[in-house]
């Protein structure tokens, strides 16, 4: 069909030529009202974006003389982030002569790890950054 055709046929039924496919030969287009179908597109992108599962990033700070039952309350709040798909980010600072006691701060996230291993697993191991040791466990997918 040529343009003024199809232009003619669109203003008869009061709607618009919409291009669809402007680099197909022959150029696509197509009789529809236009409003209503940007309307429709952009329904759908927010439709899409309600849909995205967007992943965040929780801290938990822990110390070098942490006590047993502080270290699992804080085991089940990560695991708590965890369960709801969020990575969690552990970071022991070091403050002082601490530093001294690296090897004592690798114990306790070690501890820390082998207490939420059942919810996620380690992403990045403890390494340093500064005066912290810093750890990211992310959730285990479920298959």
């Amino acid at each position: 069909m040529s343009l003024e055709e199809a232009l003619d046929l669109a203003n008869e039924r009061r709607l618009d030529l919409v291009n669809i496919a402007p680099n197909a030969n022959p150029p696509v287009c197509k009789i529809l009202d236009y409003g209503k179908y940007r309307y429709d597109l952009q329904k759908r992108e927010k439709e899409a974006r309600k849909k995205q599962k967007i992943t965040q990033v929780k801290e938990i700070r822990l110390s070098i003389f942490i006590e047993d039952h502080d270290i699992n309350v804080k085991a089940n709040t990560a695991s708590k982030f965890l369960k709801d798909g969020d990575k969690v980010k552990v970071s022991l600072r070091f403050r002082g002569r601490e530093k001294d006691y690296a090897s004592k701060g690798l114990d306790v996230m070690r501890r820390f790890s082998e207490l939420i291993s059942e919810g996620g697993s380690i992403e990045k191991k403890p390494e340093f950054e500064g005066r912290s040791l810093i750890m990211i466990i992310a959730p285990k997918i479920e298959k």
